[in-house]
């Protein structure tokens, strides 16, 4: 993997690895999530609290709903790795930073980070040069989505086995994939190991939103067509249900991503909650 040309990720990657440091820095205790690993990776450049997508009051439910959605996966795959799941995929990782900040929970599994292959040869270079490393628990998979490779094909020569059980984790990805293609991902997982459970991300039309959190998506969807990186699929939670089940999962369940508020932010006196906008399936073979 040494001579893959390096490439930065996104500025999608970034601000949401900012946005969890953000939260430590200035949202008072208890924190939902505490992760300043993805800041030291991304390394902005100085000032960088001060640019406008950091502003701590006009972020602040973005900001709550990234951390509120981390927990909920941090919680959902510790609590099947205590079931004995030994399998741990994240597609389009990004500057996922779970091995690095609970490897007491990670060594017991088999991480598998899914990503395209020159950001994730920056990730790589970052995670040496920080002296992190890469323990051989954790497997970085290159794949070249425009060019139509299989990830699942690269995932098995990575060490990955279908035929055990897994988690497998997609936040923030299904809105710039076209609906073809989450419907064929789904089709795929679906047929992993009986016992394995997917949690994937979706984005609600804003016509589903109330009025507080609609301006919010909508920047979001302009900031994203902006960045070359436009959105292009929506869902209803009954759409998202109907796509699982008709691909072969046994179980469905929609999350609301306003309802990990009352989970995670209850009694908090800063008034600190997730926006709405962005859901959750989740999804048991």
């Amino acid at each position: 993997m040494t001579g893959e040309e390096t490439v930065a990720p996104d500025g999608t990657a970034e601000r949401v690895a900012l946005w969890r440091a953000m939260h430590v820095r200035v949202d008072p205790a208890p924190h939902v999530l505490e992760d300043e690993i993805g800041l030291r990776l991304a390394a902005p450049e100085d000032g960088w609290p001060g640019r406008p997508d950091m502003d701590p009051r006009g972020t602040r439910g973005l900001r709550a709903a990234i951390v509120a959605r981390a927990r909920f996966v941090e919680d959902l795959v510790t609590e099947q790795a205590g079931h004995g799941v030994a399998q741990y995929v994240i597609l389009g990782a990004g500057l996922d930073t779970f091995a690095q900040r609970r490897p007491e929970i990670a060594a017991r599994l088999r991480v598998f980070e899914v990503d395209q292959p020159g950001p994730q040869a920056w990730k790589r270079q970052r995670l040496l040069g920080l002296g992190y490393g890469i323990p051989d628990w954790l497997r970085l998979v290159p794949v070249d989505f425009e060019a139509n490779e299989s990830w699942l094909a690269r995932l098995c020569a990575a060490g990955f086995d279908p035929g055990r059980p897994s988690v497998v984790v997609s936040t923030g990805v299904t809105m710039y994939l076209t609906k073809d293609t989450t419907r064929a991902t789904l089709r795929q997982i679906a047929g992993f190991a009986a016992g394995s459970t997917l949690a994937m991300t979706f984005l609600l039309p804003a016509e589903l939103l109330d009025d507080a959190d609609r301006p919010a998506l909508l920047a979001s969807e302009e900031g994203a067509r902006a960045a070359g990186t436009p959105f292009v699929s929506f869902y209803t939670p009954p759409e998202m249900l109907a796509l699982a089940r008709r691909a072969g999962f046994e179980d469905t369940r929609h999350i609301a991503g306003t309802s990990l508020g009352d989970r995670h932010f209850a009694g908090r006196t800063d008034g600190l909650r997730p926006a709405g906008g962005e859901d959750l399936l989740v999804a048991t073979t």
